[in-house]
């Protein structure tokens, strides 16, 4: 077996080795090389060149995922998510595959990731924008944290705060009324506080009463109240406080107004003239009158509130019965509810902080933003007042639109300012499908690199027309979302629903009868 070696082996002695064969073939050296070169080590698919073996393609090695005790053993082989995983679980990175866990609340108070608890959502329709913000509050329901979502339009949320054995609370022509004078459980919270507490309570309780009158107002008219018929109505329901003991509705504060007291009348400059006291407050007056039923907003904010909201649980306000042919309506019923529904929570807080009630943290949902924006001149401004203070007041939010053109579209500049400010402000920014016209106005907000916007243009296209089934087929940007914070890279992620979720996801739930 080790004896003399056959005699073409002799012959083979001389022979050229293999590299030295194929020089001159791609990747080979250039003039015939003996021993081990650099040329001859093998890069990460092995060997260059004929017959030496390359790979062409290598498949990708299986992940698995595992806390840091669990794969310490695999060194250098592991490596970081990169994803956070501190939150409600919101879907795996497009990217790398991790899960990730993401919410306003918990970057906020855990994680200290953003620093405010808020988030801008934007997306266009039917690619799942609500889907993200159910998921988060549905996960942060069971972190303790009670949704509540203040005007509900299609209604996205109605089922998902049934399951999570909350309050429903239904408005509309005929439904449901909600007073906006109705100062709620404040009155009874004011009893058990002393001091400084009770006087901040009452005044917030006024300051929230006068923006949601002026608020109504502006959509009556279009356009703001002036200076001096704020002034009117502050004073006004001063008096009203005085004068009635229960709850008051719009028709005692018109009534005021007409009985002309002598603090209104300071407050109007009238100087002893009752004849230009009339002239000053009576466009004040045709608009009240509006809100008695008169007028287009009907009477749904002239009666007593049909169902008071309680502050323990999840609460949505159900406003999907309004058409959407009245946007004045929709607007003033979204007002109206976020108004109402801070108010309670200024309550809820102003107890805990007197030790009398549990600390509790709610997540404040506030969906088709546009559609109040639009609404009126000056509305910004009353939004930007109820909104503006979620950080103090222990809140978490999610602000919700289509587009950055939404924000943009207002006619005048000074509250397109104002309103891309709400998207500056925001901890986090989540960016669904959107066209490519809308990129030079986000990134103005939003720091993104060219691949990101790429990704997210991408997401908009329409879906192709699948002939074997002949329907369409899932837009291509169904449940993909970029998750900004400030200047720091994006996480592409998908939302995948679990079967648990699908029954309370089902927003087309009259077309499948």
């Amino acid at each position: 077996m080790f004896g003399k070696r056959p005699a073409a082996h002799e012959a083979a002695e001389g022979a050229p080795s293999v590299a030295d064969r194929t020089v001159g073939a791609p990747g080979a050296p250039s003039r015939p090389r003996r021993g081990r070169t650099t040329a001859d080590r093998p890069g990460p698919r092995g060997l260059t060149g004929w017959a030496r073996g390359r790979a062409s393609h290598i498949e990708t090695p299986t992940e698995w995922r595992g806390t840091t005790v669990q794969v310490c053993g695999l060194w250098p082989f592991g490596a970081g998510s990169g994803t956070p995983v501190i939150g409600v679980p919101l879907g795996r990175s497009m990217t790398s595959g991790a899960a990730l866990c993401c919410d306003p609340i918990s970057w906020f108070q855990r994680a200290n990731l953003i620093l405010n608890p808020s988030e801008f959502v934007l997306g266009k329709p039917g690619l799942g924008k609500s889907t993200v913000v159910r998921r988060q509050a549905l996960g942060l329901a069971g972190y303790g944290v009670n949704p509540l979502v203040f005007g509900d339009l299609k209604p996205d949320y109605v089922d998902l705060v049934r399951a999570l054995g909350g309050q429903v609370i239904t408005l509309g022509r005929g439904r449901g009324f909600l007073n906006v004078l109705d100062p709620g459980e404040v009155t009874e919270a004011a009893k058990r506080l002393t001091g400084d507490a009770r006087r901040a309570l009452i005044a917030d309780a006024h300051g929230r009463r006068i923006n949601a009158v002026g608020s109504l107002l502006t959509i009556v008219r279009g356009a703001p109240i002036t200076d001096r018929e704020e002034t009117v109505l502050n004073v006004a329901l001063k008096v009203l406080d005085e004068r009635h003991p229960g709850v008051p509705v719009m028709a005692d504060l018109l009534a005021v107004i007409r009985d002309a007291p002598d603090p209104v009348r300071a407050a109007v400059l009238d100087r002893g003239d009752l004849a230009k006291y009339r002239d000053t407050v009576e466009d004040l007056e045709a608009s009240l009158v509006g809100l008695l039923g008169e007028g287009r907003l009907g009477d749904m904010f002239a009666r007593p509130t049909s169902e008071p909201m309680h502050r323990d649980r999840p609460v949505c306000f159900d406003v999907s019965s309004i058409d959407d042919s009245e946007m004045n309506l929709q607007a003033a019923a979204l007002l109206a509810c976020w108004s109402y529904g801070f108010g309670a929570v200024s309550v809820a807080q102003a107890l805990a902080d007197a030790g009398l009630e549990p600390q509790r943290h709610y997540f404040v949902i506030l969906d088709e933003l546009w559609r109040v924006l639009r609404a009126g001149r000056g509305l910004v401004d009353r939004v930007d007042a109820l909104t503006r203070l979620n950080r103090q007041r222990g809140v978490g939010m999610a602000m919700i639109t289509h587009t950055m053109s939404d924000l943009m579209a207002l006619a005048h500049e000074e509250d397109r300012m104002k309103a891309k400010g709400f998207v500056e402000r925001a901890g986090m920014v989540i960016c669904g499908g959107l066209p490519a016209a809308e990129m030079p106005e986000l990134t103005q907000v939003v720091n993104m690199t060219g691949a990101e916007q790429r990704m997210i243009t991408d997401w908009s296209t329409p879906p192709a027309w699948d002939t074997g089934s002949g329907r369409k087929s899932p837009p291509p940007g169904l449940g993909k979302f970029m998750v900004k914070v400030g200047g720091r890279p994006g996480i592409p992620v998908r939302v995948e629903l679990t079967e648990a979720e699908r029954d309370i996801n089902d927003t087309n739930r009259r077309w499948a009868r």
